[in-house]
């Protein structure tokens, strides 16, 4: 059976569909005697004549017919391999994982789910937040897209820029240093917030920091940015955070927030998957759902650039 290949199996369709070894010959491009040679290995790799002259026609042994009806089966289901996955949002039952951080489920994530839920309403979707190792490992994880900050996406990972900004430091309103312009001093001599939950936000600035031989105090860590917000408004405290974020906070929260004293990142967000799933067409669908509020919600990267 060694050389029954793709090919061969095809001849074996189109013949006991045509039963006529002209006719086969045509629909595929063969000419009749290569046609003819091809039955007669099908014949000798299956043991039995398949096709009987009788008269001007050929007639099925029953060794064909019993072949047969497996054989279509068979050939439609290559043929879906091969063919342009057809895809109907309304009829999709799939479940999808997103992760990223506690702003984008609070903020931009609700807009996702209106969105996706009118247009395919048997699609599941999860959240997660966005853990620092998910990147490295995105396709061995069940977790099929990522919106985070990153400078350069890792190997095997697509995805789309949703923009760029550059961070902060966010304080109460009325926190001493609030309204004037901040200085290393300033920075250092007040505790600091770092949230943990989503991308690397203010790892750059205990780098830049310790270049110098200086060393801020990181009193509080916590996963969301929401209590981070609550307790800095309780406190004394600073947070550096994107610009984005904290722009949208100052609305909801008595915060306000100023230049760091030293040259700062520029912040680049990317939605990211995994290259196994690049082609998939639901997939695709589901990434040209979230690109969009993500990078058009006046809480997203873009929204600093009006403040």
């Amino acid at each position: 059976m060694n050389q029954l290949n793709l090919n061969l199996l095809r001849s074996l369709y189109v013949l006991l569909t045509c039963a006529n070894v002209t006719r086969a010959a045509a629909l595929v491009n063969l000419t009749q005697s290569a046609m003819s040679r091809n039955l007669a290995l099908l014949r000798t790799h299956l043991g039995d004549p398949l096709l009987v002259r009788e008269g001007s026609c050929y007639l099925l042994t029953d060794r064909a017919r019993q072949i047969l009806p497996k054989l279509q089966v068979l050939m439609g289901d290559i043929e879906a391999i091969f063919s342009e996955e057809r895809f109907d949002p309304f009829e999709c039952s799939r479940s999808f994982v997103i992760a990223s951080s506690d702003y984008v489920a609070q903020y931009i994530f609700p807009d996702i789910v209106d969105s996706i839920r009118r247009a395919a309403p048997g699609v599941r979707l999860h959240y997660r937040m966005m853990e620092p190792h998910m990147l490295e490992n995105l396709g061995t994880l069940p977790v099929d897209i990522v919106a985070t900050l990153v400078s350069d996406p890792p190997e095997n990972l697509y995805g789309t820029h949703m923009g760029s900004d550059y961070p902060v430091c966010a304080m109460a309103g009325d926190h001493p240093l609030a309204g004037g312009e901040l200085t290393l001093e300033g920075l250092l001599a007040y505790p600091h917030i770092r949230v943990t939950g989503g991308g690397d936000k203010d790892s750059f600035l205990d780098r830049c920091l310790e270049k110098d031989g200086h060393r801020r105090d990181v009193a509080v860590t916590v996963p969301f940015f929401s209590s981070a917000f609550s307790i800095l408004t309780r406190s004394r405290m600073l947070l550096t955070i994107p610009l984005h974020i904290a722009v949208n906070a100052r609305r909801h929260f008595p915060i306000t927030y100023a230049a760091l004293p030293m040259a700062v990142p520029k912040e680049q967000y990317y939605l990211l998957w995994h290259a196994i799933h690049h082609n998939d067409s639901a997939h695709r669908w589901m990434r040209e759902q979230i690109i969009s509020p993500l990078i058009d919600s006046m809480y997203s990267p873009g929204a600093c650039s009006a403040v």
